[in-house]
């Protein structure tokens, strides 16, 4: 599997970065109709998939878990449409984004006053090896990988694990994880008013469900949507900074522009997978400017077609990047538990 050549970015230079927010903020303003028609043609589908998925009980279930895939992609484009709120890109005012986020963190089971926070130091630190821990996926250097006790070290081979990592741990993340302010319980009682908030409104929409359909029917519907629709997300948040010709530094080298767009990929994905992904592929071009709605993704690469070959990335090369566990700072690149090895 070959990756495009790989670069040294803070050996090129860094002002190419720096010089990209100012341009990018050119396509910040939202259009409120777009950003409604945009929620209209993800949530209106899905209400009809969710429908034909329990009338396909009468069919079989093959038939509901067939359907539970194109449903699954809707929440993930109703999730990217909370995210941009989260960053107040989709609508005008910051109270709109607000709200909206939060009705559809009710559905997305991510409670959004909270998650924007955590979200935004994710954003505020991403790439940076001295302020790792909320928000990203845990990472290791390879010094401090060799520091770990055994047992520690099978610890983080265990979450590494793809299966934990995209089967298990997804669904754990959405269901379970999110029903308390993990990371931070200490910060005030706003982490843990919206958290519970969601919780409540939650389990008012399951009850009115389950009224309706009955918690068998429920569960066998809503469940295959909900855990491939984890899979999904965090897939595509791996994806988007653990990848080949990613950038991490330590504090004093770091430097946001240059960790945004170095340290993010771009996601080329097929066009259908585009639209259900929100476009969130073009994640160095988000990372550089967040308040881009993401409808206006596209527009910001046809112009300006330089940025597309920076940390692209095919769904066939992202496969591999399953492997990439730890950070070596010597060869500057991220690398697997047997070429860990193999440095020893």
């Amino acid at each position: 599997m070959t990756f495009h050549t790989r670069q040294n970015p803070s050996a090129g230079n860094p002002a190419d970065a720096r010089r990209w927010p100012k341009i990018l903020a050119a396509y910040q303003a939202p259009s409120h109709a777009r950003s409604i028609l945009e929620i209209v043609v993800t949530a209106a589908p899905l209400v009809l998939l969710w429908a034909a998925m329990w009338a396909s009980l009468q069919v079989g279930y093959w038939l509901t878990l067939l359907l539970a895939v194109p449903a699954a992609g809707l929440l993930v484009r109703l999730f990217i449409v909370q995210h941009d709120c989260s960053h107040y890109a989709f609508f005008r005012t910051r109270a709109l984004n607000d709200w909206v986020g939060r009705v559809l963190g009710v559905f997305t089971l991510t409670p959004h006053d909270f998650w924007r926070r955590t979200h935004a130091i994710h954003h505020a630190s991403s790439g940076n090896l001295d302020l790792r821990g909320i928000g990203d996926v845990d990472t290791l250097t390879v010094a401090e990988y060799r520091q770990r006790t055994f047992m520690g070290r099978l610890r983080y081979r265990l979450y590494r694990h793809p299966l934990v990592m995209f089967v298990l741990g997804p669904t754990y993340l959405f269901v379970v994880q999110h029903r308390l302010p993990i990371g931070l319980m200490r910060a005030g009682s706003q982490p843990w008013i919206s958290t519970m908030g969601t919780n409540v409104a939650i389990v008012a929409v399951a009850a009115a469900l389950i009224w309706l359909v009955g918690w068998k029917d429920y569960l066998l519907v809503q469940a295959p949507i909900t855990a491939i629709g984890a899979t999904i997300g965090v897939w595509l948040f791996y994806i988007q900074h653990q990848f080949d010709e990613t950038l991490w530094e330590r504090d004093a080298d770091w430097s946001h522009p240059v960790a945004a767009l170095h340290g993010s990929s771009h996601y080329d994905l097929p066009q259908p997978l585009r639209w259900f992904s929100g476009n969130i592929g073009v994640h160095h071009v988000h990372h550089l400017c967040s308040r881009i709605p993401f409808y206006r993704l596209p527009e910001v690469l046809k112009h300006h077609p330089e940025l597309a070959d920076i940390g692209r990335l095919t769904l066939w090369e992202s496969l591999a990047c399953v492997r990439f566990v730890l950070w070596d700072e010597t060869s500057r690149r991220l690398v697997s538990f047997r070429e860990e090895a193999a440095l020893r």
